[in-house]
């Protein structure tokens, strides 16, 4: 009975091993969280839209004027009524 036991506790030792690494595979979670840092955010953009105010004194008229203040990419936002537009906006 003990070599049954063994046989079936390494079985599932290997599974439950497998299933957390398919799960867990660090460079897949890793090439996600660089693509997912390297989005901004709309709150991302309307601060920029704000820090860009203050250093200008003026409205932003275009998305470009406000890469120097954002760290990421902000090509899929736009500017309308002052505010940040775009994904999850």
């Amino acid at each position: 009975m003990r070599l049954i036991e063994l046989a079936t506790t390494c079985a599932v030792t290997v599974s439950i091993a497998g299933t957390s690494y398919a799960a867990l595979n660090p460079e897949k979670l890793k090439a996600d969280t660089i693509v997912v840092a390297d989005r901004a955010t709309c709150r991302t953009v309307d601060s920029a839209i704000v820090a860009y105010i203050a250093v200008n004194d003026t409205d932003p008229t275009s998305i470009a004027q406000l890469t120097p203040y954002v760290d990421g990419d902000i090509t899929r936002y736009r500017i309308v009524a002052g505010r940040a537009a775009g994904p999850g906006c």
